[in-house]
Parts: structure tokens; sequence; C-alpha cells
């Protein structure tokens, strides 16, 4: 399920519960045909979007969380090849964009603190950071956000990120990406890829400024 990744020296991945948007995204930054859907799940394995005259390397990884008609321990198998994935190739990851639904993350991250279920999302977190993975929260959907300003401060304190949350325009990237509305995104990658040492590579983003 996790195989077949090509080459590549440099790497972005994608990370987030099913139906977040994270192949609408990954859509809008390459500018090429991403199955995307309704039904959670529609990402199952990794996806490459893979530049062949350069070392860089886009991944949509499978989507986490219930996935209906899908077994529990398919979930957990889901879940062991995404941790296995970044532990394996952090060296080449240079950011992971961890996707959030902006309506529902803070909803759901409290609901499983006040359950003593640690949330997978914190978790994936917690893992970019010991890997050395710079993370970035792609805080999506939020056309249907009423209180933009709350909502990304608590998602972006439940990720140890104080408040206000422009503070962290590296860090939190509020997007809509069914409207091509992921300019903080771009932002952030830039800023990472050039921190790395890898601005050349910007250029196979698309650019914010235009």
């Amino acid at each position: 399920m996790f195989e077949d990744r090509p080459d590549r020296g440099v790497e972005i991945v994608l990370l987030g519960r099913s139906n977040v948007g994270k192949s609408t995204i990954m859509r809008n930054l390459t500018g090429r045909d991403v199955a995307t859907g309704r039904r959670p799940g529609v990402t199952t394995k990794p996806t490459y979007h893979d530049w062949h005259e350069g070392d860089f390397l886009l991944t949509d990884l499978p989507g986490y969380g219930f996935m209906k008609g899908t077994s529990q321990e398919r979930q957990d198998t889901i879940r062991t090849g995404i941790v296995r994935y970044l532990e394996v190739h952090a060296s080449s990851i240079v950011a992971g964009v961890l996707v959030l639904d902006g309506n529902a993350a803070a909803e759901i991250i409290e609901r499983h603190l006040a359950r003593g279920d640690p949330p997978y999302a914190l978790e994936l977190h917690e893992l970019l950071l010991e890997l050395q993975i710079t993370p970035v929260l792609a805080v999506n959907k939020m056309d249907k956000v009423d209180t933009r300003d709350e909502t990304l401060d608590t998602i972006g304190e439940h990720f140890g990120y104080p408040s206000p949350w422009q503070q962290w325009s590296d860090r939190i990237a509020p997007t809509v990406a069914k409207a091509g509305r992921i300019d903080p995104l771009l932002v952030a990658l830039y800023s990472i890829l050039e921190e790395a040492g890898h601005g050349s590579l910007r250029g196979y983003l698309p650019n914010p400024h235009q």
C-alpha cells in the first residue's frame, strides 16, 4: 500500500482525516487532475506527484479516521502505514501539511480529549516535530466558519501555537481549497523550502503573489 515511491530527495506530504480536502489542495498545488469526492476515503494509498526534471515530490497520504464500509482493521493498517512512511522517509520530507476541517477540527479534538483519547491529529503533529519535519496546519473549509479568528486561535492553541494565530503564518494557513484559495499555505511552503535550502524548487508550486 505504501510502496512505489519515486526516488526523490525533497518531499512535501499532505496528511489528514478523510474528507477534509487533502486531494483538492493537492489539485491546487499541482494543477493536475486528482480524484476527489464527497465519500470519505477516496485516497486509500499514497498519491505521488512527481516532477522528473526536479528532485521534488508532493505526496497525498491516505486519509485516516472513520470511512464508511472500511473495517477498523483496515483503518488501523492505514494509520500504521502513515507513521511508517513518515519514519522511513523523514530525511527527505521538508514539510508535513496537516489538513484540518476548520468547521470541525476543534470539536473533534476536544471530544477526544474529554474522553482521554489522544486525538490522532495531535499525535501526527508531535510525530512530525520528533522527526524534524516542519508541520503546517492547513485549516481548510474556512468559508463554512463563522468565527474565523476565534476558531483559528482555538485550533492553534491545541497544537501548541498560542494565540493570536496570525503570529504563526508559517505554521497556520487558512484555506478554501474548493475555491482555489490556498495562498496562505503557498506562502508557508515557500518559506519552508527557502529555509531548508531548496528555494529553487519553489517553482514547482503556484506563485501566491500572482
